[in-house]
């Protein structure tokens, strides 16, 4: 272990956190019948309806295939409608859903703010804000490295 560089224990820290919270919220979000990667499909629906989904999928942290069944599912449950207009398929919320989310929404706010108020003061909460949002643009840039 000696051998990691500080950059290799940011990011495993990071994966450690990401996988916990993940764990957390799917447990917490159980309450209301959804799983976090279903919660946050919702919300995206809800914030950029009617979306078709390519965009949908460009979205997410869903890959294509998880996120047609995904649709499938959360139609069958009564969440989206998907509607045909020529040739493109839209997504949007139905009642069912913005009535959950209406819910669940403030509910998994709190949960998911209490990981950090709970133990960062706010200038420590706007410094990470602004440290992880520098590596967030710079990692959209990166390449691979070329062999």
């Amino acid at each position: 272990m000696q051998n990691n560089t500080l950059g290799l224990l940011i990011w495993l820290r990071l994966m450690r956190f990401t996988n916990q919270s993940n764990q957390m919220s799917n447990e917490f979000l159980k309450q209301f019948d959804l799983t976090t990667a279903q919660f946050d499909v919702l919300m995206q629906i809800r914030v950029y309806q009617p979306l078709t989904q390519m965009v949908l999928a460009e979205k997410v942290t869903v890959t294509q295939g998880g996120i047609s069944r995904m649709l499938v599912r959360l139609e069958n449950e009564g969440y989206i409608v998907r509607k045909q207009d020529w040739k493109t398929k839209t997504i949007s919320l139905t009642e069912k859903a913005e009535a959950i989310l209406d819910i669940a929404m403030p509910n998994q706010l709190a949960f998911q703010t209490s990981f950090f108020e709970d133990v960062l003061n706010e200038d420590e909460q706007k410094t990470l804000y602004s440290l992880m949002t520098r590596i967030h643009k710079h990692s959209q840039k990166k390449k691979l490295p070329s062999e």
